[in-house]
């Protein structure tokens, strides 16, 4: 589907804007599409090829459509935008050829997160982190498992229990005594 697959339905087209005009935006209501938005649909869906349209051209575009003051365009805004982009991507077609075929480029697509930040496992983060190597003190704020033992392995809490501690026979005076009897 490279070079657009023919007709596509408005709706098809409403849900693929709506999907860009979200996207990185937890604001965003998906009626109205930012200029950064609008780019990245042009980028994704192929519709700037760097020949017949750049980056530049879909910014002057967007900034052609939407108000003097506004910031975002709405989706009759953007139905305008693709009406002056489809005869510069497609040249030597009708206009509305054209248009259908930009519109076949964009129907049923959503923002693909390439190039995005993967979180990366260095060998010293990981001697850091595993609480196996830990010695002293530090050792008895985790468990056998390393998962934290939370406020019990940060703090001294006295042992009330009436025994003298590291005592092997504790907890044993109970059988002792019951036995004597």
């Amino acid at each position: 589907m490279a070079e657009g697959s023919g007709s596509a339905s408005v709706a098809e087209i409403e849900m693929a804007f709506q999907k860009f005009a979200v996207h990185g935006d937890t604001k965003a209501t998906g009626k109205e599409m930012n200029g950064k938005n609008f780019v990245k649909l042009c980028k994704d869906c192929k519709v700037i090829d760097g020949k017949n349209i750049t980056s530049t051209d879909v910014d002057i575009v967007f900034s052609k459509v939407k108000a003097k003051t506004a910031r975002v365009i709405t989706f009759e805004q953007f139905t305008q935008a693709m009406v002056e982009l489809a005869p510069k991507r497609f040249k030597g077609k009708g206009q509305e050829e054209a248009l259908q075929q930009l519109y076949g480029l964009i129907a049923g697509k959503e923002p693909a997160n390439v190039g995005i930040t993967k979180v990366t496992k260095a060998a010293a983060v990981d001697r850091l982190t595993d609480s196996s190597k830990y010695t002293g003190s530090h050792k008895e704020r985790f468990d056998e498992s390393g998962k934290g033992k939370g406020k019990v392995g940060r703090e001294n809490i006295p042992d009330t229990s009436g025994y003298v501690s590291a005592y092997k026979g504790q907890g044993s005076y109970d059988s002792k005594v019951k036995e004597q009897e």
